[in-house]
């Protein structure tokens, strides 16, 4: 198979030669070598691509309108262009032990049909001397890149922002923290796009389905479901390429909720389903949020003893899971978020009585900035004395939440729940006058 790492941006012998370039690099003067090297044929292009830059950050560095200060990108750029370690003051470099700078003239020795060529002839008198360096040689080189923590350097504030996100909208309005959410994804492409060891494309990958499954969770939010959708499909092949199987069942879990929340219980189920064997057994934030949505869906279907079953699995592992993955965001599993799964499952069971435990337990547990989780345990709240039979008041309070809640937040899910106690009440009381405000201001 073709060797995929992006070749070197070699830049020839009689520029090492230069007094001028050989002072630049002793000093690191990157802008001077980057502008000679691209006076003698190596593009800003091809030098970003094989060290791990963007285009545009080397065009800057080149001007002076930025500079190289890590000692990582140093090292990435001396094996990009392939300045021996020595101008550069540092060691030398693995690469200089076994592939010696060939004479300019000479064909590239990492062009993939050369190499097969010169393979085949090492080999061809069998395992001699010279074959099984040859052999020595091509497994180091895959070792190198294995191991070399060659990533860009801004994937590590990528990583840092999808965490940052996690932490939900804190008071935000959720289009604009959409808006900034894409934005920092699609930073995520030229990674993806480009050849990287195996380690970075790892944290690409896991980043990617990060954020994506945070752009489906706002897209539910706001009632995009279809959109949502498509949104999940990235996040889990993201996850899966990743090979993060705890993130894959988080992303399924999430996407369950999609039909859960829009009028398909069983879809669910089976979603929520495939999560709970991805996560596997043990007390991960995953697994617990996957029984817990699992709880739901069984409960909305009118599978009453699937959903006891997970009630009690995710209320088991809730109870074993670690600090960590209690923490109170999107990507883990916190008691407070617990508690909202538990009152929307205990609610659509009749169980009122504890489903108010953990309407009460969640509310406590909210910031005051939660805004759309609030109102969605007022909902259940309400849909609870609709069940004990005091459906005046129960339409009073919906009236309440929506005609207080900012316009962003009156549609999508909040909306879609209002509307499913709205059709739960009897034909023959909707002409009643609660009932019938009730209707106006979701017809508004």
């Amino acid at each position: 198979m073709d060797d995929l790492r992006p070749s070197p941006a070699q830049i020839p012998d009689r520029l090492l030669n230069d007094p001028v370039f050989a002072h630049a690099a002793r000093v690191r003067d990157f802008t001077t070598v980057f502008s000679m090297a691209r006076e003698h044929g190596v593009s800003f292009y091809r030098i970003g691509e094989a060290a791990g830059m963007k285009p545009e950050r080397v065009a800057k560095v080149a001007r002076g309108e930025a500079t190289v200060t890590t000692l990582d990108a140093t090292e990435r750029i001396a094996d990009a262009l392939r300045i021996p370690g020595a101008f550069l003051g540092l060691a030398a470099r693995p690469w200089e032990y076994s592939s010696p700078r060939p004479h300019p003239e000479a064909d590239d020795g990492d062009d993939p049909m050369n190499r097969r060529q010169v393979l085949r002839g090492a080999l061809a008198a069998g395992l001699t001397t010279t074959a099984l360096t040859a052999l020595r040689e091509t497994r180091q080189s895959l070792d190198l890149a294995l191991a070399a923590d060659t990533a860009p350097a801004d994937l590590s504030d990528l990583e840092a922002a999808a965490e940052a996100y996690g932490y939900g909208y804190h008071g935000q309005v959720p289009t604009r923290f959409l808006a900034d959410l894409v934005s920092d994804f699609a930073e995520l492409r030229p990674h993806l796009d480009s050849p990287q060891p195996v380690a970075a494309r790892i944290r690409v990958c896991r980043t990617a389905g990060q954020m994506a499954g945070m752009i489906a969770i706002v897209l539910h939010d706001l009632g995009t479901r279809k959109e949502a959708r498509k949104w999940f499909a990235t996040a889990s092949r993201a996850a899966q390429e990743s090979g993060d199987r705890q993130l894959h069942a988080w992303v399924l879990a999430r996407e369950a909720m999609v039909p859960i929340n829009y009028g398909a219980p069983q879809a669910a189920a089976l979603l929520a389903e495939q999560a709970r064997h991805a996560a596997g057994s043990q007390p991960t934030a995953a697994a617990t949020l996957a029984a817990a949505v699992a709880a739901r869906a069984y409960a909305l279907s009118h599978q009453q003893d699937q959903a006891h079953e997970a009630l009690t699995a995710a209320d088991a592992l809730m109870e074993r899971l670690d600090a960590s993955a209690r923490a109170d965001t999107w990507l883990t599993h916190s008691e407070q978020k617990h508690h909202v799964h538990l009152s929307h499952a205990l609610t659509a069971l009749g169980d009122t009585r504890r489903a108010r435990e953990s309407q009460q337990r969640a509310l406590e547990l909210s910031a005051p900035t939660s805004t759309m989780t609030r109102a969605l345990l007022t909902i259940d709240a309400a849909t609870c004395t609709h069940q004990d039979g005091d459906t005046e008041e129960a339409c009073r309070r919906i009236v309440t939440v929506l005609t207080t809640l900012p316009d962003a937040y009156r549609s999508g899910l909040v909306r879609h729940r209002a509307t499913d106690l709205y059709h739960s009440i009897p034909g023959r009381r909707h002409h009643e006058r609660a009932v019938h405000e009730l209707r106006d201001v979701l017809a508004a």
